[in-house]
């Protein structure tokens, strides 16, 4: 096994909740629920390639974090 295979990360987007920003280049900014290499799942927001393969850094989120992040939002004029 290679340094490479060793270090692969394995996902598996087990909620598609929605595109936050399309860009021309066809990736978008999306949030979505994934789970990364077998874990529960997270709510998780980076930019995709058009087929899911490709992906830049991003945000994860446990349940509780996002339910956090909602209630400070709530509480502000977005």
């Amino acid at each position: 096994m290679s340094d490479y295979d060793r270090n692969e990360i394995e996902f598996t987007i087990k909620e598609k909740i929605g595109v936050i920003k399309p860009y021309p280049t066809g990736w978008n900014r999306e949030l979505n629920l994934v789970s990364w290499n077998g874990n529960p799942v997270k709510y998780d927001i980076r930019d995709w390639d058009p087929e899911h393969e490709h992906m830049s850094r991003g945000i994860t989120l446990r349940p509780d974090e996002m339910r956090k992040i909602l209630r400070l939002l709530e509480d502000r004029e977005v």
